[in-house]
């Protein structure tokens, strides 16, 4: 009897052991977000338009500053200390009336790639061993690399224009710079640095820029969000897909102004609605805040009632963060 019991229980062992395996093989999938609940995280912040995540989960933000020649790059940590990393970038004020200058960030593996669109710059920034709590860094002696007087050279727009705005890495390592100014995306060589045309994005209309915004690379293609220019028609905006050898087509349209995209944990993007637009005659006239949102690759919205959101990153599988730079805060996102 005992030999019987002995011999049930290795197999009910053996059993539960294979049931064990194939439970841990199995793998719910990450449903997507159809909502975002809200929690407060930070404010404070002067004029922000970038930010990224780094492995510690901690936030780098880039600061447009008030006009008066104070962006900043500051760290935030997670439990919402806030340190000045650089600061005495040019800021100045934009023709719609805010403040200007620095733009988007890239962060992988203690460096921080910087793009200023106003100077034309990339600052590439050693943070590896930058902690809450100490002096910033000494800004002069940050090594830089001048996007814009390349793009000027390549007769992109007329008149010439370059406004390096947001930056990925690409699958081969290079980094994939979109220049708002001049509707393309440039890439800079991981090896040589040397700049070239990646790919030209077209705008709405022949009288109408692309304005392109955020890129992010989903792991077999590049998307684009676009702002498009004046007049910030409603519908106008796109999605753009990118090939790795810079072949452009539309991804999803019929969005309105959009400044910037994360992707899911599935890989889909989410896009930022920055406003809505009142023409003239008015009154009023320009981007009407508070009528900023989270939006799907369908349209639909997650999240409304922002007030001018320029970027949105995602930390882990089902949290995002998204900034306000009419408002200088960040909110967690969850769902």
């Amino acid at each position: 009897m005992k030999k019987y019991f002995l011999s049930f229980l290795a197999f009910a062992v053996l059993a539960a052991t294979a049931l064990m395996v194939a439970c841990t093989d199995h793998v719910e999938p990450i449903p997507e977000p159809t909502q975002f609940s809200v929690s407060g995280f930070t404010g404070g912040l002067h004029f922000p338009i970038g930010l990224v995540v780094d492995e510690k989960g901690q936030l780098w933000v880039s600061e447009a500053g008030t006009g008066n020649n104070d962006g900043a790059v500051v760290m935030i940590t997670p439990g919402g200390v806030k340190t000045t990393v650089l600061s005495g970038f040019k800021s100045s004020s934009s023709p719609e009336g805010g403040p200007e200058g620095i733009s988007h960030m890239y962060y992988e593996n203690g460096t921080l790639y910087v793009l200023h669109g106003v100077e034309g710059l990339l600052y590439i920034v050693d943070v590896s061993n930058f902690d809450a709590g100490d002096p910033p860094l000494a800004k002069n002696l940050v090594p830089t690399e001048n996007i814009a007087d390349f793009v000027l050279t390549q007769n992109l727009t007329n008149p010439l224009n370059s406004n390096p705005y947001s930056l990925t890495k690409g699958p081969d390592g290079h980094l994939y710079i979109a220049d708002a100014g001049a509707n393309a995306i440039i890439k800079r060589d991981k090896d040589t640095k040397m700049l070239s045309v990646f790919a030209k994005i077209p705008g709405p209309a022949p009288t109408t820029d692309a304005v392109p915004t955020g890129i992010v690379f989903d792991g077999s293609k590049f998307l684009l969000s676009t702002l498009t220019g004046f007049p910030f028609a409603p519908g106008a905006a796109s999605i753009f897909q990118v090939t790795p050898a810079g072949q452009v087509s539309p991804y999803k349209t019929g969005f309105t102004t959009l400044t910037h995209l994360t992707l899911t944990a599935n890989n889909k993007p989410l896009v930022l609605h920055f406003a809505n637009f009142a023409p003239p005659p008015g009154p009023p006239v320009g981007f009407v805040p508070g009528t900023g949102s989270i939006l799907n690759e369908d349209g639909m919205t997650l999240l409304s009632g922002l007030n001018m959101p320029t970027d949105i990153k995602r930390s882990g599988d089902r949290t995002f963060y998204v900034l306000s730079y009419f408002d200088g805060t960040i909110q967690k996102l969850s769902y």
